[in-house]
């Protein structure tokens, strides 16, 4: 049997940081008002596109995994920013990379997106199609964003992270996945009016509003990756003392927090970057294995649990079973284009254009 073991992995987080403290100047918000709710200190707001940031994390694993773009036979972009529809996010990637050899496409499951992705990459690899598949979370969710609501508005950042999956007959990589989808309550977390359901020459063209209710988001996505992680290690015959380390996305700290105690897992199991990002989407999951991998809290043939929960209402988890290397084969030295702005610049003309649509 094929596995697909993770040799390389990187991230990518712009470096413009928006603070608590940033958004209590234009809206009616505070620290002490989001941190308790959310366990978000600051998010990052990019001045680059969804793609940029995606090759970037992308050239970062390559690295790590001392390959060449030009070795990839895929790319899977997980993303529900993508830059552009048509064509897709990933060709503009595959473009940026030069790894004209590769099939590409974007998958969009919203913030469960790197667990779907991850899981069809491990089966191309399994079934043979494919040997080397570069996996990549990247959001752009700043864009998205109206500047006048602050129960959504505090919540999401910018980023991407990635893996590289390579071919191995040795067991490694994603051992038991189990995906799923709660469609019967998708308009609780729902940009409506985006893509080609949105009115043409509407006279508020540049406003999207966000539907968020949040308190049965936070019911149904506890019960949707509790399920699921349940589901997964029964799956595999591991028991919950046997995961070495949790890597849940990253929405709200009470959320990752209940998770772990369905789990009856210790939070010293349990990888937290949520304070410094916020919710970054399907790149949540990617950054948070990235760091976990740099401060060493994985360690050669541990397991690893992941979780997430997103719009749709999709949910996934994903049992992973980590190889024996756990440091880089190499590194990219590759940095974004300077950026001239902090954030609140950054975002000032669409903080502007939601209080005029607002007021019309």
């Amino acid at each position: 049997m094929k596995y697909a073991n993770i040799t390389g992995w990187g991230k990518c987080l712009p470096p413009a940081v928006l603070t608590n403290d940033d958004l209590s100047t234009i809206m009616d918000t505070s620290d002490e008002w989001i941190y308790p709710r959310t366990g978000i200190k600051a998010r990052r707001v990019s001045h680059v596109s969804n793609s940029t940031l995606a090759t970037l994390a992308g050239r970062r694993a390559l690295a790590c995994a001392g390959l060449e773009a030009s070795e990839l036979d895929g790319i899977i972009l997980a993303t529900a920013t993508p830059g552009t529809l048509v064509p897709n996010g990933a060709s503009a990637v595959q473009q940026a990379l030069g790894a004209h050899q590769a099939a590409v496409f974007d998958l969009n499951a919203a913030c469960t997106g790197f667990v779907y992705a991850l899981s069809v990459a491990t089966s191309l690899v399994q079934t043979g199609m494919m040997s080397k598949v570069l996996v990549i979370g990247a959001e752009r969710l700043t864009q998205l964003l109206d500047w006048a609501k602050r129960d959504t508005a505090v919540l999401f950042g910018d980023g991407a992270g990635a893996v590289v999956l390579e071919a191995s007959d040795i067991e490694s990589g994603l051992i038991a996945n189990k995906l799923g989808c709660d469609s019967e309550a998708r308009e609780i977390l729902h940009v409506p009016n985006f893509g080609t359901d949105r009115v043409r020459f509407a006279d508020i063209d540049g406003l999207f509003t966000f539907n968020f209710e949040g308190q049965e988001i936070f019911k149904r996505a506890v019960r949707g990756m509790g399920e699921a992680t349940g589901a997964v290690l029964a799956q595999a015959g591991i028991a919950p003392e046997q995961v070495d380390l949790i890597v849940p996305h990253q929405a709200n700290m009470r959320i990752i927090e209940t998770l772990a105690k369905r789990m009856n897992a210790p939070m010293d199991k349990v990888m937290v970057n949520i304070e410094h990002y916020g919710n970054t989407s399907a790149a949540t999951v990617p950054i948070a294995l990235c760091e976990a991998l740099e401060q060493g809290r994985v360690k050669p043939n541990s397991y690893l649990l992941s979780a997430a929960f997103g719009a749709g209402l999709t949910w996934g988890a994903a049992l992973l079973k980590w190889g024996d290397r756990v440091t880089p084969l190499g590194h990219c030295d590759e940095e974004l284009p300077p950026c001239e702005q902090n954030a609140l610049e950054l975002i000032a003309h669409a903080v502007d254009g939601c209080q005029q649509a607002r007021d019309a």
